[in-house]
C-alpha cells in the first residue's frame, strides 16, 4: 500500500477555501438575474388570449343587455357609444366603459340614421325594447367575435368567428 504524503495545515486550508462558490457569489448572480428580468419581462408584448378575446365579447354583450334592460324598465332611450378608433364601449346608463387592448382589431358597423336623426356612433335602445342595432367585431388573428344587436327586438347574441 502506498502511502499519502501529509501536506502542512496551510495547504490544506487554502485547497478547502478554492474548492467552490461562495454563497455571497451566488447571491449576486441571482440578484442580477432577478434585476434583469425585472427590466425586460414588462417588454415583452402580451397577446390577447383566445379566452380573454371571448371574455371581452361576453364583457361587450353584458353592457348591451344592460342598457337595454335599464330602456325598457325606465321607459327612456338609452344611447351606448362606440368608438371604434378609441377601443371602447360606453354605456349609456351606468357610464361604465369596456375598454379593449391594442392587438384586438375593433370594427363596428352601426346604423348612419335611427329614429329620423343621424347616429352612426352609437346603438339606441328605445323604451319598447327595440335599437338602432349594430354589430361590434372583436377580433385577433385567427380568431374573432362579434356581437350582434337585433334592431327589431333589441336582442343581444354573441357569434363566433373564425379568421385567417
Amino acid at each position: 500500500m502506498a502511502r499519502q504524503p501529509i501536506l502542512p495545515a496551510a495547504r490544506v486550508e487554502q485547497r478547502r477555501g478554492e474548492a467552490g462558490f461562495a454563497l455571497i457569489e451566488i447571491l449576486c448572480v441571482l440578484a442580477i438575474i432577478g434585476l434583469l428580468a425585472a427590466i425586460v419581462l414588462p417588454s415583452i408584448p402580451r397577446a390577447t388570449t383566445r379566452a380573454r378575446l371571448e371574455s371581452y365579447a361576453v364583457e361587450t354583450a353584458a353592457l348591451l343587455k344592460a342598457d337595454r334592460s335599464t330602456a325598457l324598465r325606465r321607459q327612456v332611450q338609452v344611447t351606448t357609444l362606440v368608438d371604434a378608433e378609441a377601443r371602447a364601449i360606453r354605456s349609456g346608463a351606468t357610464g361604465r366603459i369596456v375598454r379593449l387592448p391594442p392587438d384586438v382589431t375593433v370594427d363596428a358597423t352601426l346604423a348612419s340614421r335611427c329614429a329620423n336623426r343621424v347616429v352612426g356612433r352609437s346603438i339606441d335602445f328605445f323604451p319598447s325594447g327595440m335599437s338602432c342595432g349594430g354589430t361590434i367585431a372583436l377580433a385577433r388573428p385567427g380568431m374573432g367575435y362579434e356581437v350582434r344587436v337585433n334592431w327589431l327586438t333589441g336582442g343581444v347574441e354573441i357569434v363566433a368567428q373564425k379568421l385567417l
